[in-house]
């Protein structure tokens, strides 16, 4: 059993040792460093560029050092900065690190020939050095692309056609991107903030990120049924990029309602059913499917269709019904309002019609019975008591 277990020790003391040696060799680092993500760098004449750098500190007793930057060639500004201010000296802790940055500042109309330059931390008796190789390249031109994530849409004529764009700005520096649309005539567009209402017609974008801006079309409600393009396109400084947007109106029937020969007036007889033809025209660019006719009129009248409805109008053409209206029995002569619509899966109209009611000729004879009664009754006293 003691041999078990001196031989389960051994193999855990095998496991440990390179744990534990690399922890001593950790400790065996010791010094003043300077280092940096990237000691190879690539800027543009006639621009700013900010290096990170870290002055690092690995068991030494804490001290002055103080910075400085050699090879910088004429013409050009070297600057240390910490804490986002220019600094002369740092002093790092033990085991710690100060953050720096080299800001380099290159005039324009340099040659491209590389360059290094070398950042120095010197202390008493310790010094670190960071050697820096900066090469220079021409100014890429800007660069700019555009796209929708739906560039075809369908709708009506009644609809709001909306695209969602997004603007990738592909070059090294931030631009300011215009944009307009190309669409046909008396189409409107405008362009907003992807997620608000505010027209823009240009928006600033950052050297390689993207923004999304919103295309609103509407078309005329008069436009006919068919395919139509637009075109956007995006400019920044001498660069530009284009995408294009379609939309596909479908017909839709728009509704008219008149009397025959256009006429908006009628007679009726109180107490008496009437027919009235009414015309229902479809003037828009797709047929009418199942129109329903209503009517509203005074008090005590009675509105019905014959046919109550229209199974189809195709555009151009018009159906004609006939409008079954009775005015109440206690209806005064004189002219009134009734109101024809006519609907159709959303489409509808409407039309005002003057009803002239006229009373009954029944009650026209019996009131001219009884004048008449009344008369002969006045004749017949006049002449009785005339003789005496």
């Amino acid at each position: 059993m003691r041999a078990l277990d001196a031989a389960r020790l051994a193999f855990a003391l095998v496991l440990l040792s390179p744990a534990a040696h690399a922890a001593e060799a950790a400790h065996d680092i010791k010094g003043l460093y300077l280092m940096t993500d990237y000691p190879a760098v690539t800027v543009r004449p006639g621009t700013t560029t900010n290096i990170s750098l870290r002055l690092q500190n690995y068991g030494l007793a804490p001290q002055r050092y103080q910075l400085s930057v050699a090879g910088v060639p004429s013409g050009w500004t070297a600057t240390l900065l910490g804490g986002g201010q220019p600094v002369g000296a740092a002093m790092p802790a033990p085991d710690g690190n100060v953050a720096l940055q080299l800001r380099l500042d290159v005039p324009a109309g340099n040659d491209l020939a590389p360059h290094t330059l070398t950042v120095k931390a010197e202390g008493q008796g310790t010094t670190a050095e960071l050697p820096v190789a900066v090469s220079l390249a021409k100014e890429l031109p800007a660069k700019l692309s555009v796209k929708s994530s739906l560039p075809s849409l369908r709708g009506s004529p009644k609809s709001n056609f909306d695209y969602t764009l997004s603007i990738k700005n592909d070059s090294g520096r931030n631009l300011i991107a215009s944009f307009a649309a190309e669409a046909p005539v008396n189409f409107e567009t405008s362009f907003t903030e992807a997620y608000g209402t505010q027209e823009l017609s240009s928006i600033p974008i950052d050297a390689g990120q993207s923004k999304d801006i919103k295309l609103k079309v509407r078309p005329p409600t008069t436009i006919d049924a068919g395919h139509f393009p637009v075109k956007v396109t995006v400019k920044a400084e001498d660069a530009s990029a284009s995408t294009e947007l379609a939309l596909d109106i479908i017909g839709q029937p728009q509704l008219q309602i008149s009397g025959r020969d256009g006429l908006l007036s009628a007679r009726a007889v109180a107490g008496k059913q009437s027919s009235i033809p009414i015309v229902v025209t479809n003037s828009g660019t797709a047929p009418a499917e199942n129109i329903t006719l209503a009517g509203t009129a005074p008090s005590g009248w009675k509105v019905t269709f014959e046919p109550a409805t229209i199974e189809r109008l195709v555009p151009g053409k018009d159906g004609e019904v006939q409008a079954l209206i009775t005015p109440s029995d206690k209806s005064l002569a004189g002219d009134y309002q009734a109101t024809i619509r006519a609907t159709s899966r959303g489409e509808n109209a409407s039309g005002q019609f003057r009803i002239t009611v006229g009373t009954s000729t029944v009650w026209g004879m019996a009131g001219a019975g009884v004048i008449g009664v009344a008369l002969l009754l006045m004749l017949g006293a006049v002449a009785r008591f005339g003789r005496r």
